[in-house]
């Protein structure tokens, strides 16, 4: 029997041992994608005690208390933050094998050098001992603790991003840089979408009338952040996109529908949203930019409990709808006249792995080490199992030692230790192939790949 969360947490043999230790532990973090607030950054949040910063908009622990039987008044209700933290405290014990246990243990730990288990018994100390650390750090010192060298936020392209520019002309060590996504712009069924366009119009100094007006506004809205240091979109693929291609025609008569008060049927949702994809890639790849496709959320699926408590609150899964006729398709579209950007395709259903991780290797061109990319193990698959399955996945198609590596895609300024936890996990596969005789015991080779893998591939890729 092994202790719980030692030195060696997760890392099975020697050689994943030494990787880890020698090469991978130190090295900065490159999070591309995050949803941290620029302006919790910019006015150097305080935190008025841990149940803020580890509860406070983390739906993933929200699922987990309201599986346990926790009441939503100890969750997202009025009950006091103290008494939160002890209800979480109370049900983490019984969420073995969730990595939300083994975070929380890395999080206490790392943050504020705290090595007691959490349990009902330990919260009153964890809570007093945590709490008096907390009180003299901010956003700035979590981030610079964490030794994140660029943290990326998720931005609007109607943002003005003045705070990103505050930020940057800041004494901040952590590079924070905008990240281009456009939500709203592709979600033209929902019922703020007529008054969107005038905000965005208004950002772009573009009037917004046509699909081919709307995309001249986007298209400023990526010069814009481009110049302050983007270099990087990301775009929810939600429903399926249009395998066949959609002409400029098209586009302009879903777009005119949709402002003439008509909503689109989800076909006629899926060609606009191919169409827009399709000129937008066009734009990133003029910029040199990254495209970064997140697919298969199944969004606010309990109607009554989103109608209470909004979005993003812990209702949303897996969905199971096809997508890799129409990735390829859009793919190959942009690749047609060579304007295929550097993608990323993030897999939400661990069921598609296999299909999209050999989808990459349809489009790679020898222009840029990995310039498609099969993303990272994100958001429910982001977990032990899930990590490994996915550098397995890479490894057995691709090429492992281009992988760009790990994101923290959270909105708690406490979650860089997930960083750590993927390089454990890194080390752990490398070091088993090893002690099967599967790769040679090359330790500067494999160096190479845990400093790539870790760090210096997204620096590269992203330019950063």
């Amino acid at each position: 029997m092994k202790p719980f969360l030692t030195d060696d947490f997760l890392l099975n043999t020697p050689f994943a041992q030494r990787l880890y230790h020698e090469v991978a532990a130190e090295l900065p973090i490159i999070d591309y994608h995050s949803h941290l607030q620029q302006g919790e950054i910019a006015k150097r949040k305080t935190f008025r005690n841990l149940a803020e910063l580890w509860l406070g908009g983390d739906h993933y622990k929200w699922r987990l208390m309201r599986s346990a039987g926790v009441p939503e008044e100890l969750i997202t209700g009025s009950g006091s933050d103290e008494a939160k933290f002890h209800a979480f405290c109370r049900v983490l014990p019984q969420a073995i094998g969730n990595p939300i246990h083994h975070w929380s243990h890395l999080e206490l730990r790392r943050l504020f050098g705290i090595d007691t288990t959490i349990n009902a018994t330990n919260a009153a100390p964890i809570w007093e001992q945590a709490n008096a650390r907390l009180a003299s750090m901010d956003t700035w010192s979590l981030l610079e603790q964490a030794n994140v060298e660029v943290a990326c936020t998720t931005d609007a392209p109607a943002d003005d991003l003045l705070l990103h520019a505050e930020i940057a002309a800041s004494g901040l060590r952590t590079r924070v840089l905008p990240a281009y996504r456009p939500d709203r712009a592709m979600r033209a069924n929902q019922a703020d979408f007529a008054q969107y366009l005038v905000t965005l119009a208004a950002a772009a100094d573009v009037p917004i009338d046509s699909f081919a007006s709307l995309m001249a506004a986007l298209a400023a809205r990526v010069a814009y952040f481009h110049d302050r240091g983007a270099r990087i979109s990301d775009h929810a693929i939600d429903i399926p996109l249009s395998v066949e291609s959609i002409a400029p025609a098209q586009c302009e008569a879903l777009f005119a529908k949709r402002i003439g008060g008509a909503l689109l049927s989800e076909a006629e949702l899926g060609a606009y949203q191919r169409g827009l994809l399709e000129a937008l890639g066009r734009v990133y790849a003029a910029h040199q930019w990254a495209m970064c496709l997140h697919i298969g959320a199944q969004r606010n699926n309990n109607t009554r409990r989103v109608q209470q408590l909004g979005p993003d609150t812990g209702y949303d899964s897996i969905s199971d709808m096809p997508c890799s006729a129409s990735i390829a398709a859009l793919l190959d579209a942009l690749d047609a006249d060579d304007q295929l950007p550097k993608t990323m395709l993030f897999c939400l259903n661990p069921a598609m792995n296999e299909v999209l991780s050999t989808l990459i290797g349809s489009f790679q061109d020898g222009s840029v080490a990995g310039k498609m990319q099969f993303g990272p193990a994100w958001w429910f698959n982001d977990h032990k199992d899930g990590n490994l399955q996915q550098l397995r996945t890479l490894a057995s198609h691709g090429v492992l030692g281009s992988f760009v590596g790990m994101v923290t895609d959270s909105r708690s300024f406490a979650s860089y230790p997930r960083h750590d936890y993927f390089r454990r996990l890194l080390c752990r596969q490398l070091g088993q192939w090893v002690q099967d005789g599967e790769y040679p015991a090359d330790f500067e080779a494999l160096s190479q790949i845990v400093r790539g893998i870790s760090y210096e591939n997204a620096k590269r890729y992203f330019a950063l």
